[in-house]
């Protein structure tokens, strides 16, 4: 069983404001290791707003690849988030259950595919960034990318350091941007900014530790209007999501 945990408005109110001090005013610092992060969102969430504005400050490091994954589950306390998908919420969970720890929250990061922390707490964040840069070989292949007769060519490297020898390519298109007016809820009349939203993902290849090259048709890439791409090269399985040994992502995100 997951526990979804929800803290009290009054209290969580309390920890944006005291995240919003401290976490996004160091945004611009020196976080410089590559890094995934996943963000676990909601517009029904009061305490979303700070981790939204956060990961967009970092969606725009060279190094950095953001995700807006928003869930489902808040939709029932009077507003529902116009992203949300129970695909979403399933990947959630399913990096719990990998983790063993059946912490579910938001705002929740998951960093390099490994760790999660809260999303407006930058300080959390770096910390994760660096411990878990090349644990189980997170972010140890190369994934390289180039465009050929109207495919993208995705070259991906060997298997390195302690990365396990089966993974999967991950696809996953998104919005570069949307401003959302809320108008029921917690957040009733907010305007809340989200940045690399995804709207759908899919196992595009196997990998099994070798050096390989996919090609992704343009029709591919584009499929439900999305305006960029993310990769990943990820171990485990969509129920239990493991370490991200590689990513890439679309010029502008």
């Amino acid at each position: 069983m997951i526990d979804i945990i929800c803290i009290p408005a009054p209290l969580r109110r309390i920890g944006a404001l005291i995240a919003l001090a401290t976490g996004a005013a160091h945004a611009q610092s020196d976080l410089k290791t590559p890094v995934v992060i996943e963000l676990f969102t909601s517009q029904g969430c009061s305490s979303c707003p700070p981790a939204d504005r956060l990961l967009e400050k970092l969606a725009r490091k060279p190094h950095v690849i953001a995700l807006s994954l928003p869930v489902d589950y808040w939709d029932y306390i009077g507003w529902k988030d116009t992203f949300a998908s129970p695909a979403f919420t399933a990947r959630q969970k399913g990096y719990a259950l990998a983790r063993r720890d059946r912490h579910v929250y938001t705002p929740q990061v998951v960093v390099n595919g490994l760790q999660h922390g809260v999303g407006s707490n930058y300080s959390a964040i770096k910390a994760l960034a660096r411990g878990t840069l090349g644990h189980g070989g997170a972010l140890q292949v190369t994934l390289k990318t180039r465009l050929n007769a109207g495919k993208l060519i995705c070259d991906l490297g060997a298997r390195a350091g302690n990365a396990p020898n089966k993974a999967n390519l991950w696809l996953f298109r998104v919005l570069k941007s949307r401003q959302v007016k809320i108008g029921r809820g917690e957040n009733r009349g907010r305007a809340v900014r989200y940045v690399n939203i995804v709207r759908s993902m899919e196992k595009i290849a196997a990998w099994n530790g070798k050096a390989k090259t996919v090609a992704i048709a343009k029709s591919v890439l584009d499929k439900g209007k999305s305006e960029g791409w993310i990769l990943l090269l990820q171990s485990g399985s969509a129920e239990r999501p493991g370490e991200i040994l590689a990513a890439a992502k679309s010029a502008g995100l």
